[in-house]
């Protein structure tokens, strides 16, 4: 049977200064000033539709402002946002409990001196875009800081107050050896961020970087920067949680992620932001997504809402596995149907053979994910199709 999750929200900000060329997020450039006040007023219609839509009368586990470029907006609008957001959830049981409130920033020197004022605004988690700090590096990712810039950054949000930031670190990336691989990851841990998501650069269908592939490193190149960087982050205090994700400490893990991950609720609002939502009392589970160009989105004549659609019974274990196996923790079948509706049975025989390849193990009726299988996490997801 069906159990309703932690609620989570994101609310999607789509403007950048410029599109990046490895970018297949919803992201537009700006090409005039952004009407701050217009989008808030579009944002909270559109909160207010799903919150009747499902008769949501919870309390939020974490508010994610993504992009796009969130940092774009001024800390007063942020402000006047997370406070009518607020307004709409009730409190939490705990009155100690507070809410994991992140905001996505790039290191530009314009973006990082607000990093103060979004604290004061609610903000008590920064995620701060960084990549590269080899200049050569970013130019060609199309970002339009400098490795000093995001230097700077990362110190401003270390100052302002903040509980937490992350620093986002690619490798792989055109051309790169591991030792500049590694050079970048020394200098990020030199930052003393209390989390850091250090992924591989991989090409997407509709970016600039599909039509024209960058030279990107040998799989024997990359192993060698996965192998060595692992190491390096292990020696420096910092536990890997998720296939991309450290932080130092478990109170330091990125809450709203973890929720998407252990397939928690989530609304989504802003243009092209995606939701997910459990309903027990139906036994179902649905998605919406929302318009995704800023113009619709913001047309007073349409409505919010793009599409929504309920999750079969049959992809249900699918998209679980899809979620939970990025984690390092393990999971347990009373966690599996909780979150699907569906009994332990429809997984066992998969899971069973996922064993036998040493892609999973089980303890005390405990399922994990080995070394072995999130290295081929693909081979195991297969399994669950």
């Amino acid at each position: 049977m069906l159990v309703s999750p932690p609620l989570s929200l994101y609310i999607h900000i789509p403007w950048c200064v410029q599109k990046c060329p490895y970018c297949d997020f919803n992201s537009h450039a700006l090409k005039a000033d952004i009407d701050e006040q217009a989008y808030i007023r579009h944002l909270l219609a559109d909160l207010d539709n799903d919150i009747a839509r499902f008769n949501i009368d919870r309390p939020l586990y974490s508010i994610f402002i993504g992009g796009g470029t969130p940092s774009l907006f001024s800390s007063e609008a942020i402000e006047q946002l997370l406070i009518e957001v607020f307004k709409r959830f009730k409190p939490d049981t705990d009155p100690n409990f507070k809410v994991e409130v992140t905001l996505e920033a790039n290191p530009g020197t314009v973006e990082a001196d607000k990093f103060k004022g979004f604290y004061q605004a609610g903000v008590n988690r920064i995620s701060i875009g960084v990549q590269s700090f080899a200049s050569d590096k970013l130019i060609k990712l199309g970002r339009i800081h400098d490795s000093e810039q995001a230097i700077r950054a990362a110190e401003i949000a270390q100052d302002c107050g903040i509980s937490s930031f992350n620093l986002d670190l690619m490798h792989g990336l055109e051309q790169q050896s591991v030792a500049g691989a590694l050079d970048d990851l020394k200098q990020a841990i030199a930052l003393k961020p209390k989390h850091l998501s250090w992924y591989q650069l991989t090409i997407e269908p509709n970016t600039s970087f599909y039509s024209k592939p960058p030279t990107l490193p040998e799989d024997d190149v990359l192993w060698d920067i996965q192998e060595q960087g692992f190491k390096l982050l292990e020696q420096a205090g910092y536990k890997q949680y998720e296939i991309s994700a450290y932080s130092k400490g478990d109170e330091f893990q990125c809450r709203h992620n973890l929720n998407y991950w252990q397939n928690g609720d989530y609304l989504g609002i802003g243009c092209g932001a995606h939701g997910k939502i459990t309903v027990p009392s139906e036994n179902n589970i649905y998605r919406t997504v929302k318009v995704k160009h800023p113009k619709g989105y913001m047309d007073d004549t349409r409505v919010h809402l793009d599409h929504i659609h309920s999750v079969p019974e049959s992809e249900r274990p699918f998209e679980y596995m899809m979620n939970r196996l990025r984690l390092f923790k393990p999971f347990s079948m009373s966690d599996y149907e909780a979150a699907t509706g569906l009994p332990g049975d429809t997984v066992i025989e998969a899971l069973q053979t996922a064993k036998n390849k040493k892609l999973v193990d089980q303890n005390n009726g405990y399922w994990q994910v080995t070394q072995h299988g999130h290295r081929y996490l693909n081979d195991l997801l297969s399994l669950f199709i």
